[in-house]
């Protein structure tokens, strides 16, 4: 990617992703030369599981399964790179825009490449979970905030308001 402003927009299959990439378009980028900004949309997949002859009940655990969890999880990125498209077609902008799937735990993914890419800005969006569910969970967006060398936008959707 050349030089310029990197905007990191961390997505996934969520309302609350599309909504912070929307956010994005609005206020990051509106004005901005086409050229001085590159926009880099990061979906993170779970990791692959490790799959052994046989499933923890003891049941074989067939090809047939394992390549229908692949083509799940290769639909899965289709679908959610398709969302953010129609999201970013709506700007009718003509900034630089580059497609990135990692796979892992997801806090980590976007961590190490914000930091591989030399992000200038991470965007991302937040599900509202409360006191004791993020504490149950964690949250990606608080890790990331705490670890990443860069400024964090964690954008709130109005439905959780």
């Amino acid at each position: 990617m050349e030089s310029g402003r990197k905007i990191l927009v961390a997505i996934d299959e969520s309302e609350e992703s599309m909504y912070a990439l929307s956010w994005c378009l609005d206020n990051l980028v509106p004005d901005q030369d086409p050229r001085s900004v590159a926009l880099v949309l990061l979906y993170v997949k779970p990791p692959p599981p490790n799959y052994s002859s046989l499933d923890v009940s003891g049941y074989l655990f067939g090809n047939d399964v394992v390549k229908a969890m692949e083509e799940y999880s290769r639909e899965l990125v289709d679908s959610v790179m398709s969302k953010a498209d129609a999201v970013y077609r709506k700007y009718n902008t003509k900034i630089r825009v580059e497609k990135r799937v990692g796979s892992g735990e997801a806090k980590d993914v976007i961590c190490w490449t914000v930091d591989r890419l030399g992000a200038d800005i991470l965007v991302m969006g937040t599900h509202g979970y409360g006191f004791f569910q993020r504490a149950l969970l964690g949250s990606v967006s608080d890790y990331c905030a705490k670890n990443v060398k860069c400024p964090v936008v964690v954008v709130k959707h109005p439905k959780n308001n």
